[in-house]
């Protein structure tokens, strides 16, 4: 059983910066490949971005791309995600989740059901 614990939210104002991290226990972190996925209040949890286990494989959803970057440390335990350029709408829960099967943790998943783990969340709050 892994367990996930997210941290870095807050409020920053638009245009500014900051970088979550997910620090994961209870398992081998690097046989998991990792993702960051947002939601807002009435909306469906949604994809932000994924890192395969090795840290070969990335993704971003295309809103996030030139801005975000995710990146791991598995001698840590530990998946970031640094939020550059911040607006209005990133604000969101992000939740970080892992994905343990080999036929995923090669790739970097982009939908929900394909991982297994999933932290509490924490609250990113961008004010314009």
């Amino acid at each position: 059983q892994v367990q996930l614990v997210e941290s870095g939210g807050g409020l920053v104002q638009a245009g500014g910066s900051l970088r979550l991290s997910c620090a994961a226990s209870g398992g081998t972190f690097s046989t998991y490949a990792m993702g960051w996925f947002r939601q807002v209040p009435g909306k469906e949890r949604e994809f932000v971005a994924a890192v395969s286990r090795n840290g070969g494989v990335i993704f971003y959803t295309s809103s996030v791309r030139g801005r975000f970057s995710i990146s791991r440390d598995n001698a840590k335990s530990t998946v970031y995600l640094q939020m550059n350029m911040l607006g209005p709408d990133d604000t969101a829960v992000y939740y970080c989740a892992a994905a343990g099967a080999p036929s995923r943790a090669y790739r970097a998943p982009r939908e929900r059901d394909e991982y297994d783990y999933w932290g509490q969340g924490t609250q990113v709050t961008v004010s314009s």
